[in-house]
Order: C-alpha cells, then sequence, then structure tokens
C-alpha cells in the first residue's frame, strides 16, 4: 500500500474518536501547551509555546500524510479535542510513537486507549512492522502506558528539551509487530 493510498479518516475507540489533525486544531494545542505540566514533558515544544510555531506545524500535517512520513491525529473526548496521538519519523517500516494531552486527561486511560488505536493503524494500515517511543526520565506515568501497550525497555539516552532548556534523560522503548 503506498502512502498516497492511506485515506485520512477517523478512528473510534470505546471513548475517543481520533481524527486526522487540522490547522484549526493549532489554537486548541496552543492552548494545551500553555500548561508548564504538558509542555516540559515534550522535547520539540517550546516554552511559553509559540503560536506561530504551533499553526506552521500543523500546516505540514496534510502534506506528511501524502508523503507517508507522518500520521498525525487529534485525540477528541465528548467532541473537544485533548490532546494528540501520531506517528511519525517513518523510514521504512519504522516510525516513532508520541502523544500528549491536557492536564484534565491525565489518568483516565486516554493516553493508552488512543495509542492502542493508533498502534492498530499503524500496524495494519500503514503496514509498519516497528514503533519507538520513549518518554522523560521523570515521567513514569508516560512509561506505565508504553509497558501497558506491549512496548519493550531497550535503554536511555540524553535528548535535548526545547521547553526545559536543557538536556534530559529519555526512556527509550520499542514494539515489534
Amino acid at each position: 500500500m503506498t502512502a498516497k493510498s492511506i485515506q485520512r479518516s477517523s478512528i473510534e475507540t470505546a471513548r475517543l474518536r481520533l481524527r486526522p489533525t487540522s490547522a484549526i486544531d493549532a489554537t486548541r494545542a496552543f492552548e494545551i501547551q500553555s500548561d508548564w505540566a504538558v509542555t516540559r514533558m515534550l522535547s520539540n515544544a517550546s516554552y511559553p509555546p509559540d503560536e506561530s510555531d504551533i499553526r506552521d506545524w500543523f500546516s505540514s500535517h496534510g502534506r506528511e500524510w501524502a508523503e507517508g512520513s507522518a500520521y498525525r491525529f487529534a485525540i477528541e473526548q465528548e467532541e473537544r479535542m485533548i490532546g494528540i496521538v501520531d506517528v511519525d519519523g517513518i523510514t521504512g517500516s519504522e516510525g516513532s510513537l508520541g502523544y500528549w494531552l491536557e492536564r484534565q486527561a491525565w489518568g483516565k486511560g486516554y493516553a493508552f486507549e488512543a495509542a492502542r488505536a493508533l498502534i492498530g493503524f499503524a500496524f495494519q494500515v500503514v503496514g509498519l512492522s516497528r514503533l519507538e517511543s520513549g518518554h522523560a526520565s521523570d515521567n513514569p506515568a508516560s512509561g506505565r502506558v508504553l509497558t501497558k501497550l506491549g512496548f519493550r525497555p531497550v535503554g536511555n539516552r540524553e535528548l535535548s528539551s526545547r521547553a526545559r532548556r536543557e538536556t534530559i534523560v529519555q526512556c527509550c522503548y520499542m514494539l515489534e509487530h
């Protein structure tokens, strides 16, 4: 299956709707990333968030989808965007899973539910055979989500965090189909 043949369609779970992101999601993403507790866990986000950078990022999502380099979904709960789940950095049959949620959505199983649905999409629709993921070492909750999803730890690495303006330790994970 070629990247261009993958339709931009939504994925329904028991409690969530994952829909391909669009430029209009940038405003809500800016609101979510204005919370330091959220953004400090994102290696590529800046804090305070730059609305122009966020708009530019969202405007690239359709092109990435068409190229097959990334598939990004807005996570909606009761028609409200509560976060993002995506697979990006796709090369060959491998990609990287990521997710972030507004603080009010933490601890309710939404990250697991959204990521599980996206993993199914990545393996069954996109045809990937391996996903990597990771989390900041001071974010053990994300590690619990990843291990519950079946990811196995593969080590740690130093990573530059734009939000924190420092180097952090990232715990790295792998999942094979």
